[in-house]
Protein backbone atom coordinates (compact mmCIF):
# COMPACT_ATOMS: atom_id res chain seq x y z
CA UNK A 1 0.00 0.00 0.00
CA UNK A 2 1.28 3.48 -0.86
CA UNK A 3 -0.04 6.94 -0.10
CA UNK A 4 -2.32 8.78 -2.49
CA UNK A 5 -0.34 11.53 -4.25
CA UNK A 6 -2.30 14.38 -5.86
CA UNK A 7 -0.36 16.61 -8.27
CA UNK A 8 -2.30 19.80 -8.94
CA UNK A 9 -1.63 20.37 -12.63
CA UNK A 10 -4.06 23.26 -13.18
CA UNK A 11 -2.51 25.56 -15.83
CA UNK A 12 -2.55 28.59 -13.52
CA UNK A 13 -0.79 26.62 -10.77
CA UNK A 14 1.94 25.49 -13.15
CA UNK A 15 2.31 29.00 -14.61
CA UNK A 16 2.65 30.62 -11.18
CA UNK A 17 4.97 27.86 -9.99
CA UNK A 18 7.33 28.70 -12.85
CA UNK A 19 7.27 32.37 -11.85
CA UNK A 20 7.82 31.45 -8.21
CA UNK A 21 10.82 29.21 -8.95
CA UNK A 22 12.79 31.91 -10.77
CA UNK A 23 15.84 33.35 -9.02
CA UNK A 24 14.81 36.92 -9.87
CA UNK A 25 11.42 36.59 -8.14
CA UNK A 26 11.60 38.81 -5.07
CA UNK A 27 10.13 38.26 -1.60
CA UNK A 28 6.87 40.15 -2.25
CA UNK A 29 6.04 38.28 -5.43
CA UNK A 30 7.19 34.95 -3.97
CA UNK A 31 4.69 35.34 -1.14
CA UNK A 32 1.93 36.32 -3.55
CA UNK A 33 2.51 33.36 -5.87
CA UNK A 34 2.74 30.99 -2.90
CA UNK A 35 -0.57 32.25 -1.55
CA UNK A 36 -2.26 31.91 -4.95
CA UNK A 37 -0.93 28.38 -5.50
CA UNK A 38 -1.73 27.45 -1.90
CA UNK A 39 -5.41 28.15 -2.49
CA UNK A 40 -5.51 25.58 -5.31
CA UNK A 41 -3.56 23.05 -3.24
CA UNK A 42 -5.94 23.44 -0.33
CA UNK A 43 -9.05 23.09 -2.48
CA UNK A 44 -7.69 19.89 -4.04
CA UNK A 45 -6.57 18.40 -0.74
CA UNK A 46 -9.93 19.07 0.94
CA UNK A 47 -12.18 17.98 -1.92
CA UNK A 48 -13.22 14.83 -0.06
CA UNK A 49 -14.47 16.54 3.10
CA UNK A 50 -17.83 15.06 4.15
CA UNK A 51 -20.97 17.09 3.51
CA UNK A 52 -24.32 17.24 5.22
CA UNK A 53 -27.66 18.70 4.11
CA UNK A 54 -28.74 22.15 5.26
CA UNK A 55 -32.15 23.72 4.71
CA UNK A 56 -31.83 27.37 3.66
CA UNK A 57 -33.86 30.20 2.12
CA UNK A 58 -32.57 31.92 -1.01
CA UNK A 59 -34.04 35.27 -2.14
CA UNK A 60 -36.24 33.23 -4.49
CA UNK A 61 -37.17 29.95 -2.78
CA UNK A 62 -36.31 27.48 -0.02
CA UNK A 63 -33.83 24.74 -0.87
CA UNK A 64 -31.61 22.09 0.65
CA UNK A 65 -27.95 22.99 0.27
CA UNK A 66 -24.75 21.36 1.47
CA UNK A 67 -22.31 22.30 4.22
CA UNK A 68 -19.13 20.79 5.60
CA UNK A 69 -19.91 18.20 8.26
CA UNK A 70 -18.06 18.30 11.54
CA UNK A 71 -15.84 21.34 10.91
CA UNK A 72 -13.14 19.90 13.19
CA UNK A 73 -10.05 20.74 11.18
CA UNK A 74 -6.56 21.78 12.25
CA UNK A 75 -3.82 23.24 10.08
CA UNK A 76 -0.43 22.08 11.33
CA UNK A 77 2.42 24.29 10.17
CA UNK A 78 5.96 22.92 10.16
CA UNK A 79 7.92 26.01 11.16
CA UNK A 80 8.96 28.25 9.85
CA UNK A 81 8.26 27.83 6.15
CA UNK A 82 4.89 26.17 6.71
CA UNK A 83 3.49 29.52 7.85
CA UNK A 84 3.75 30.68 4.24
CA UNK A 85 0.84 28.36 3.36
CA UNK A 86 -1.38 29.26 6.31
CA UNK A 87 -3.05 32.31 4.73
CA UNK A 88 -4.55 30.59 1.66
CA UNK A 89 -5.77 27.64 3.70
CA UNK A 90 -7.37 29.96 6.23
CA UNK A 91 -9.06 31.71 3.31
CA UNK A 92 -10.68 28.35 2.53
CA UNK A 93 -11.39 27.24 6.12
CA UNK A 94 -11.33 30.39 8.30
CA UNK A 95 -12.59 28.48 11.36
CA UNK A 96 -9.68 25.99 11.32
CA UNK A 97 -7.54 25.71 14.43
CA UNK A 98 -3.78 26.13 14.03
CA UNK A 99 -0.97 23.99 15.40
CA UNK A 100 2.76 24.48 14.98
CA UNK A 101 5.66 22.05 15.00
CA UNK A 102 9.08 23.68 15.20
CA UNK A 103 11.62 21.48 13.43
CA UNK A 104 15.18 22.24 12.40
CA UNK A 105 17.49 20.10 10.28
CA UNK A 106 20.87 18.82 11.32
CA UNK A 107 22.94 19.78 8.28
CA UNK A 108 25.30 16.83 8.78
CA UNK A 109 22.78 14.02 9.24
CA UNK A 110 19.92 15.81 7.37
CA UNK A 111 17.61 14.57 10.17
CA UNK A 112 15.09 16.86 11.90
CA UNK A 113 14.95 17.70 15.57
CA UNK A 114 12.04 19.34 17.44
CA UNK A 115 12.25 22.66 19.27
CA UNK A 116 8.52 23.47 19.61
CA UNK A 117 5.20 21.60 19.60
CA UNK A 118 1.95 23.56 20.08
CA UNK A 119 -1.39 21.96 19.27
CA UNK A 120 -5.08 22.84 19.61
CA UNK A 121 -7.19 20.82 22.03
CA UNK A 122 -9.05 17.65 21.05
CA UNK A 123 -6.63 16.77 18.25
CA UNK A 124 -7.86 13.17 18.37
CA UNK A 125 -11.18 14.44 16.96
CA UNK A 126 -9.71 16.56 14.17
CA UNK A 127 -8.51 16.16 10.61
CA UNK A 128 -4.92 17.41 10.70
CA UNK A 129 -3.60 19.07 7.54
CA UNK A 130 0.18 19.31 7.79
CA UNK A 131 1.70 22.08 5.66
CA UNK A 132 5.28 22.67 4.56
CA UNK A 133 6.29 24.14 1.18
CA UNK A 134 9.00 21.54 0.58
CA UNK A 135 8.96 17.74 0.86
CA UNK A 136 12.65 16.97 0.37
CA UNK A 137 14.07 13.99 2.29
CA UNK A 138 10.72 13.46 3.98
CA UNK A 139 12.31 13.54 7.43
CA UNK A 140 10.41 16.55 8.74
CA UNK A 141 7.08 15.36 7.37
CA UNK A 142 7.53 11.88 8.87
CA UNK A 143 8.58 13.39 12.21
CA UNK A 144 5.48 15.63 12.23
CA UNK A 145 3.09 12.81 11.34
CA UNK A 146 4.66 10.54 13.97
CA UNK A 147 4.18 13.26 16.58
CA UNK A 148 0.53 13.76 15.60
CA UNK A 149 -0.26 10.06 15.68
CA UNK A 150 1.36 9.82 19.12
CA UNK A 151 -1.26 12.26 20.47
CA UNK A 152 -4.12 10.32 18.89
CA UNK A 153 -4.68 12.02 15.52
CA UNK A 154 -6.33 9.50 13.22
CA UNK A 155 -6.72 11.34 9.92
CA UNK A 156 -3.83 13.33 8.45
CA UNK A 157 -3.18 15.02 5.09
CA UNK A 158 0.04 16.63 3.89
CA UNK A 159 0.25 19.66 1.58
CA UNK A 160 3.47 20.93 0.01
CA UNK A 161 4.40 23.16 -2.88
CA UNK A 162 7.21 21.06 -4.38
CA UNK A 163 8.36 17.52 -3.58
CA UNK A 164 11.31 15.30 -4.37
CA UNK A 165 10.58 11.69 -5.39
CA UNK A 166 12.73 10.53 -2.48
CA UNK A 167 10.59 12.48 -0.01
CA UNK A 168 7.33 11.25 -1.51
CA UNK A 169 8.53 7.66 -1.24
CA UNK A 170 9.82 8.08 2.31
CA UNK A 171 6.58 9.64 3.58
CA UNK A 172 4.46 7.16 1.64
CA UNK A 173 6.40 4.19 2.97
CA UNK A 174 6.28 5.44 6.56
CA UNK A 175 2.65 6.58 6.47
CA UNK A 176 0.70 5.13 3.52
CA UNK A 177 -2.54 6.47 5.02
CA UNK A 178 -1.44 10.12 4.61
CA UNK A 179 -2.61 11.77 1.40
CA UNK A 180 0.02 14.01 -0.23
CA UNK A 181 -0.99 17.04 -2.30
CA UNK A 182 1.64 19.01 -4.22
CA UNK A 183 2.08 21.24 -7.26
CA UNK A 184 5.11 19.29 -8.56
CA UNK A 185 7.30 16.27 -7.98
CA UNK A 186 10.76 17.37 -9.14
CA UNK A 187 13.72 15.36 -10.42
CA UNK A 188 15.72 14.39 -7.35
CA UNK A 189 17.58 15.51 -4.24
CA UNK A 190 21.07 16.98 -4.34
CA UNK A 191 23.87 15.47 -2.25
CA UNK A 192 23.06 17.94 0.54
CA UNK A 193 19.33 17.19 0.54
CA UNK A 194 17.90 20.02 -1.56
CA UNK A 195 15.20 19.49 -4.18
CA UNK A 196 16.39 20.02 -7.75
CA UNK A 197 15.49 21.97 -9.79
CA UNK A 198 13.42 23.14 -6.82
CA UNK A 199 13.20 26.80 -5.84
CA UNK A 200 15.88 27.24 -3.21
CA UNK A 201 15.13 27.55 0.50
CA UNK A 202 11.41 28.31 0.78
CA UNK A 203 11.73 29.78 4.28
CA UNK A 204 14.44 32.20 3.23
CA UNK A 205 12.45 33.27 0.20
CA UNK A 206 9.24 33.76 2.19
CA UNK A 207 10.85 35.72 5.00
CA UNK A 208 13.54 37.51 2.99
CA UNK A 209 16.47 36.08 4.93
CA UNK A 210 19.90 34.88 3.76
CA UNK A 211 19.22 35.88 0.16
Amino acid sequence: MSAEVQIVDHPMVQHKLTLLRQTETGTKNFREYLREIGWFLGMESLKDLPLTDKAIETPVAPMTGKEIAGKKLALISILRAGDGLLAPLLDIVPTAKIGQIGLARNEETLQPYKYSFKMPERMDQRLAVVIDPMLATGGSAIYAVNALKEIGVKKIKFICLVAAPEGVKALSDAHPDVQITTAAVDDRLTDIGYITPGLGDAGDRIFGTNL
